[in-house]
């Protein structure tokens, strides 16, 4: 009762320059939370001095804003970030989320990537946002290159990637510090609740957009 068609499979190449840049016309100047304002920076954006405004070109490399598991943690980010806080990214791709906290005042942020292009990426846009003597990239794996413990950790993944870090996070989170886990899928967002507690954390927040879930968490007793 469906109209399949010819089943015909055509197959045209495009130049990689080409593919590379055609999705910048769609990426354009967006509000997230209530005072960031992420810019792509082929973008113009009338300047607005109450906004902060993160300049992003992204590459290769995930994180645009435009993402529901991005924008959550960027929303969650504005609430928590003090000033002088250190934080770490874990996975931290075109490291939006640690140029935002760079942003928001936290003293120290550290991204981390197994991709070596993304580091690249986030480098080039820690420096285009002018917070290099607050930010930098590394890459490797969580605790191959990141020993000391943070007031935030960060980490915008994927569902089989949080549950696995959910042992290790606690190594490298300060006491009272947050855990922000996001990129939890509707489907999984179960295993990933049961992978906290058993591993003794305390879910002191959870949001939601469409089929995302973002995740606050804590180890022990939940300050109000």
């Amino acid at each position: 009762f469906l109209e399949t068609g010819t089943g015909k499979i055509t197959v045209v190449d495009i130049l990689e320059e080409q593919w590379a840049n055609e999705w910048k016309k769609y990426y354009k100047p967006i509000t997230i939370g209530s005072n960031i304002v992420i810019k792509p920076t082929w973008e113009a954006y009338n300047e607005d001095d109450s906004k902060l405004i993160i300049e992003m070109d992204p590459g290769m490399a995930f994180g645009t804003g435009t993402h529901e598991t991005t924008s959550m943690c960027v929303e969650l980010l504005e609430n928590y970030v003090k000033e002088n806080h250190t934080v770490l990214d874990i996975g931290t791709g075109s490291g939006i989320l640690g140029i935002v906290c760079a942003k928001l005042g936290a003293k120290q942020i550290i991204g981390v990537d197994i991709d070596e292009m993304a580091v690249k990426v986030a480098n080039e846009n820690i420096t285009l946002n002018s917070v290099e003597h607050q930010m930098k990239a590394v890459t490797g794996d969580l605790l191959e290159v990141v020993t000391q413990k943070s007031d935030i950790v960060v980490s915008n993944i994927i569902a089989d990637v949080i549950i696995n870090l959910s042992s290790q996070v606690q190594d490298v989170v300060a006491k009272d510090g947050i855990w922000i886990a996001s990129g939890i899928i509707d489907l999984r967002i179960d295993d990933v609740l049961e992978a906290m507690e058993k591993n003794g954390w305390v879910i002191k927040q959870k949001v939601q957009q469409k089929e995302w879930f973002a995740l606050v968490v804590t180890r022990g007793i939940v300050y109000a």
